[in-house]
């Protein structure tokens, strides 16, 4: 955490919710499953895609109109499509809240509109934001500024526009999520790489979220440095093998695996590894047998399979090139009395 203030106060989040609507479609749903738009998510107050009923949709592009028109009809239609109904899907919303560690944070609804009981704080949104920035696909949606799809109850198509002027206005933007209520207030949630480190940034009822976001963002590029720990290739550790002339093989890191310095200075990193006490032959060249963690605290900073850096070939009793000797001896001879046989 590189700046915080108040980052534990509950307060509503507004159309931010929709990270989570978001996850849970991924983490639950088929993506390239049909929708069936009903009268439910028709009409919906707020920001909209215009769902129109009785409309096909896929699931995946459902989630364009979620998380770039952030189309409160969008996050109904989707609630009722992985979960059956509305209801059922925000118990599914606070059961991956709970499972991620965001503790101060309740969800009544699957699109922002205000609640009493809807709120998150800025830590909790954080730690949802980085969870879902683990799936490619969310990744994808969240980083899209424009996007054309099918609109099957018309003869043109559908364009969705992110309502996240981050990703033109700052290098390295990657997302995510944009929000606002009278109740909420400005909402935003940012990130951006730049040499192969991301930011995520949150704000909840930030007059001028642009420019704080690009302001912190900045900061925080200057004051961390992405550092190699492990390269591909370094020796980690031995395995021993059985019944091979190779007594032992020695074990390589797959990956490289870098961690944050921040203002020069690395954190207290913990290395753990998993390795078998011992194999037997045959084993090949890189074959996975064991994983190196590395941990800041509870959470991982990087992992990578353990490889081997040999092939270890099985030894082959002596009794059994004499048995193949017999049977491809019997074999042979078995051949030439059936060519004879013909022959005569």
């Amino acid at each position: 955490m590189l700046y915080e203030g108040n980052a534990h106060t509950r307060l509503p989040m507004a159309s931010t919710t929709k990270i989570m609507t978001a996850l849970c479609a991924i983490e639950k749903g088929n993506l390239d499953s049909t929708v069936e738009i009903s009268d439910k998510a028709v009409g919906v107050e707020g920001s909209s895609m215009y769902l129109e009923k009785g409309e096909r949709i896929t699931l995946r592009n459902l989630l364009y109109g979620l998380m770039l028109n952030s189309g409160n009809d969008a996050a109904v239609a989707v609630a009722i499509h992985i979960s059956g109904d509305v209801e059922k899907f925000v118990e599914c919303m606070n059961q991956t809240a709970q499972k991620i560690g965001a503790k101060d944070t309740n969800f009544t609804n699957p699109n922002g509109l205000p609640n009493d009981n809807h709120y998150t704080t800025a830590y909790d949104l954080n730690l949802i934001t980085r969870y879902a920035l683990g799936y490619d696909e969310f990744r994808k949606i969240v980083s899209t500024y424009e996007k054309t799809i099918p609109w099957s109850t018309r003869e043109y198509d559908r364009t969705l526009k992110n309502h996240n002027k981050l990703l033109k206005m700052y290098e390295g933007a990657t997302g995510v999520k944009t929000g606002f209520t009278k109740k909420a207030g400005r909402c935003l949630v940012s990130s951006a790489m730049r040499d192969g480190i991301e930011v995520v940034c949150v704000t909840l009822n930030a007059p001028d979220d642009w420019n704080d976001h690009m302001s912190l963002m900045d900061k925080s590029f200057q004051r961390t440095e992405r550092k190699k720990i492990f390269s591909k290739g370094d020796y980690i550790a031995t395995v021993s093998v059985k019944d091979s002339e190779e007594k032992s093989l020695g074990l390589l890191a797959k990956n490289d695996i870098y961690a944050v310095a921040i203002d020069g200075k690395m954190p207290v990193l913990n290395i753990q590894t998993e390795i078998l006490s011992s194999v037997s032959a045959p084993v090949g060249f890189e074959d996975v047998l064991g994983k190196l963690t590395v941990y800041e605290g509870d959470n991982i900073v990087g992992d990578t399979d353990l490889v081997t850096d040999r092939i270890a070939p099985k030894i082959i009793p002596p009794d059994i090139w004499e048995n193949t000797y017999r049977v491809l001896r019997s074999f042979i001879l078995q051949q030439d009395k059936i060519c004879i046989d013909n022959k005569d």
